[in-house]
């Protein structure tokens, strides 16, 4: 007979709080953004000394400061958020992370299971449905000890292409009770090319009369910029940065570079109009802004599509697209054989320098962004949200390095200010710019707060013309007789010294060329955060 076996020592069940945040622990995702309300004080009880909660004053400021910081760090942010009220609003903010394809995974207090029959106050009767559809799943666990199994599985969705944001509901008292350890896994989601298809996109741009190339956001967000830059060499492919897109893949000052498309789908056509061949790299076949007419590339242009969204690749207009990560992607291109050689396309034709104003004369956008071009550092980091100055952004403000432009693929205002907290979080090595127009501004004003609390290296550049440009400029595309302003598009009055002041940001308004020359060297190397207001045309 054997003997009787020891008896195991038996060791306590972590709770699910002791289980999340051993979880994230594992997923180097040790910054917590929030504004928390009273179902989410259980999670924060003995709170780690290892984890940094990162206060928002404003439940859009918290999601748009998680958007610049998982976008620079290439790691989804950690976000909670108050029950349904604070979803709701933050709801903008987690629209614009789902266009931007931000990984995020956010949590959303719940009231505690044992009171939810009797419709207590806070609590939110749809959890999963409010989101929806702007996140890539959202879930309240059916059990407290499912919470730690249903954050893995969010955080491992949030990471997969297409990135996007998720959201886990959590009852207050589920925080407390046991659960099991969830360890994390290492979970690939690189897709291959398919090798058929690519290789006839490879051998029509081999033999391609005149290549073009219309990068978009996933080139930079997938670590694509060099081999990009490589492949359009191979080509001699002019190359176009797609419409509204969120980053930037490829060097301004590249002599292959050749503008941004307009989101304009007869502009678009009479651009690519002199290629025969245009590859989309991480963009989709194409991002519109208004109403157009007429076929969707040039008539005798082959399109083809290189893509980490099915959706993307699901409904673009024409031609071949090829679903795989954009560095997969490029790589296999690359591996081909090179092509016979082609001679370099012509430089695209820059514009003249702009001219500093006359005396008396408020600057003008392009004198603004020129001389921000010439003295700021290549590395430096900016983040832009001017609606009505992108299109000369474009043009005088080249992007040279890899991760150094972010800005909202979505539309909805209320990311520059936020989004560059963020960054500044992710990238403190770095200088970052938040370019920002004064209505922009406004909707996340409170993240000067933020940045002057964790003395962050960012330059705020206010771009105050006293309106809704875009919108009286788009005006007379909706039938408004020239001169007449929409109603609700002037913005008298706005006193940004006093705002900055007021958050603990020190400022200072620029008027004319002068000032500007003198102050913007400094801004650019202060020690913190600083705020210019500079009153443009």
């Amino acid at each position: 007979m054997s003997p009787n076996p020891e008896p195991v020592a038996t060791r306590a069940r972590p709770t699910v709080r002791e289980a999340v945040f051993a979880l994230l622990r594992g997923f180097a995702m040790n910054t917590v953004f929030g504004n928390p309300g009273s179902t989410e004080l259980p999670m924060f009880v003995d709170f780690p000394k290892d984890f940094r909660y990162v206060l928002g004053l404003q439940e859009s400021v918290v999601v748009g400061m998680a958007d610049g910081y998982a976008q620079a760090s290439g790691n989804a942010a950690f976000v909670n958020l108050h029950s349904a009220v604070g979803v709701g609003h933050a709801m903008g903010a987690i629209f614009t992370a789902y266009k931007n394809r931000t990984p995020m995974l956010i949590t959303a207090g719940q009231q505690s299971r044992s009171i939810l029959p009797f419709d207590p106050f806070l609590a939110s009767a749809r959890a999963t449905e409010l989101p929806r559809p702007y996140v890539k799943w959202a879930v309240e666990p059916a059990r407290a000890e499912d919470v730690p199994l249903a954050i893995a599985r969010a955080y491992y969705l949030a990471m997969m292409p297409p990135r996007g944001p998720v959201l886990v509901s959590v009852p207050a008292d589920d925080w407390a009770m046991p659960a099991s350890a969830v360890a994390p896994r290492r979970v690939a989601s690189a897709l291959r090319p398919d090798p058929v298809l690519l290789g006839e996109i490879g051998a029509a741009l081999d033999a391609a009369r005149a290549p073009a190339f219309v990068v978009g956001a996933a080139v930079d967000r997938d670590g694509a910029w060099d081999q990009a830059v490589q492949l359009a060499e191979r080509h001699q492919a002019r190359v176009f940065i797609a419409p509204m897109a969120g980053t930037c893949g490829f060097p301004g000052d590249h002599a292959l570079f050749a503008g941004h498309l307009s989101p304009m789908r007869e502009r678009i056509v009479a651009t690519l109009a002199p290629h025969d061949v245009v590859l989309a790299l991480g963009a989709p076949a194409f991002t519109y802004h208004v109403a157009g007419d007429g076929p969707h590339v040039p008539p005798h242009t082959q399109l083809c599509q290189l893509i980490d969204d099915p959706d993307t690749a699901a409904w673009a207009p024409q031609g071949s697209s090829v679903l795989c990560s954009l560095k997969l992607g490029l790589l296999d291109l690359l591996a081909r054989p090179a092509p016979a050689a082609r001679p370099a396309p012509p430089r695209w034709q820059r514009l003249a320098r702009a001219e500093p104003p006359a005396p008396g004369e408020r600057l003008s956008v392009a004198y603004v962004l020129q001389t921000l071009a010439d003295v700021r550092d290549p590395a430096s980091i900016v983040v832009e949200e001017a609606p009505s100055a992108r299109p000369v952004m474009h043009e005088r403000l080249p992007i040279l390095r890899p991760g150094t432009f972010y800005e909202m693929c979505s539309g909805g205002l209320g990311f520059g200010m936020a989004a560059a907290v963020g960054v500044a979080l992710a990238r403190p090595e770095a200088r970052t710019i938040a370019l920002v127009g004064d209505g922009s501004a406004m909707y996340t004003i409170q993240a000067l707060w933020n940045a002057a609390q964790m003395n962050l290296p960012i330059t705020f550049i206010i771009l105050n013309n006293g309106r809704y440009a875009a919108l009286q400029d788009f005006a007379p595309r909706f039938g408004f007789a020239s001169g007449i302003k929409p109603e609700g598009s002037d913005l008298p009055g706005l006193d940004f010294l006093a705002l900055a002041a007021g958050h603990g940001v020190p400022a200072q308004r620029i008027r004319s060329a002068e000032q500007l020359q003198q102050a913007l060297p400094g801004a650019l190397r202060a020690d913190g955060t600083v705020l210019l207001d500079i009153e443009i045309a």
